[in-house]
């Protein structure tokens, strides 16, 4: 069979859209919105301290006093929500910084609460950032001696975290440690102690991935032994981020999300389209990384390509995007309302 051209029919032509500015406006299937975008930070104790982290251009770790000045400035561009990721003065195996309740997680989302009452404040549930050891959960030896997370008794420290988070404001908790069963505990934790309307973010499908290295450096939790293999998610897998989704939701989680971004778009997408469920993703320190050394060196278009990359995620079903780029994201589209 021949294919149509307009050779053989002159009068033929494909039915195209006439792409004028006000019709490619009109007719976008997907949109980045500001009420999308989650901004992190890292906080640390101490005041004025602005320390760079070499490998994501433009994040600082911030002391309270200076967090308070960058979400006073992210906020002007329309930034609606952050996420809070604590570096504690001190640490030791039982994470005791993470649930303290003057730890600098805290304390932090207490001061946010007071300047920034109406921004929703996201904090991170996990041990890494407060273990000596660096590991998401506590360590034990099994029968041959090697050092395992022992994902049970981890589940206790990691709710005493999510409530003491809820009692200092935090709007959503967000658990990234990967223990089977922890957002059941968090959810049994939080309503017990009168917290039934704080909302549970799971990191429902959370791969161990490369593309963590420059976040450790951040947050200065790097593991000194092993590697988290044994609970985060093999990267070949993509039925098993499925039943990991499912059983977040089962036991209470109101969003789930998919970590990392745009190297898991596929799971993204299937996640989105299984359970028609809030589902939030995050473009990682590697990934955001990635894009600022290339922009340094002048090989891309910095602003272009976070725009693209920020809707890709949106396309393929992200309700809300955790990204280091999200006031520059909000400057842009201010810009483009222009």
């Amino acid at each position: 069979m021949k294919s149509v051209s307009s050779g053989m029919f002159p009068f033929y032509r494909p039915r195209r859209l006439r792409r004028t500015p006000a019709l490619i406006s009109t007719f976008k299937q997907t949109s980045l919105r500001k009420e999308q975008l989650v901004l992190p930070f890292f906080v640390t104790e101490g005041t004025q301290k602005r320390t760079p982290v070499n490998s994501m251009p433009g994040v600082h770790q911030l002391s309270i006093d200076e967090l308070l000045t960058e979400t006073s400035a992210a906020v002007k561009t329309g930034v609606q929500s952050i996420l809070l990721f604590g570096i504690p003065s001190k640490k030791d195996e039982l994470a005791s910084e993470a649930y303290a309740a003057n730890g600098i997680t805290q304390k932090a989302v207490r001061a946010l609460k007071k300047e920034f009452p109406d921004i929703i404040i996201m904090t991170d549930v996990c041990l890494c950032e407060y273990t000596s050891h660096g590991h998401c959960g506590v360590i034990k030896k099994d029968k041959q001696g090697q050092f395992v997370v022992d994902n049970d008794e981890s589940l206790e420290f990691l709710a005493k975290t999510a409530v003491s988070h809820a009692d200092a404001g935090a709007d959503v908790v967000a658990p990234s440690d990967m223990m089977d069963g922890r957002v059941k505990a968090i959810r049994t934790e939080l309503d017990k102690a009168g917290f039934n309307q704080t909302i549970i973010m799971s990191y429902a499908a959370k791969y161990a991935s490369a593309f963590y290295g420059p976040f450790r450096e951040a947050a200065e939790s790097a593991p000194k032994f092993g590697n988290r293999r044994a609970y985060q998610m093999e990267s070949a897998n993509t039925d098993e981020a499925l039943r990991e989704v499912a059983m977040d939701i089962e036991e209470g989680a109101d969003i789930v999300m998919v970590k990392p971004g745009l190297a898991y778009l596929d799971i993204l997408h299937q996640v989105k389209r299984t359970f028609r469920y809030p589902t939030a993703v995050y473009m990682v320190s590697g990934e955001y990384a990635m894009i600022k050394a290339a922009a340094e060196k002048g090989w891309i278009n910095e602003e272009q390509i976070m725009m693209e990359s920020h809707l890709s995620m949106a396309r393929a079903g992200a309700d809300i995007i955790i990204s280091y780029a999200a006031k520059e994201i909000c400057n842009s589209l201010n810009k483009n309302m222009q």
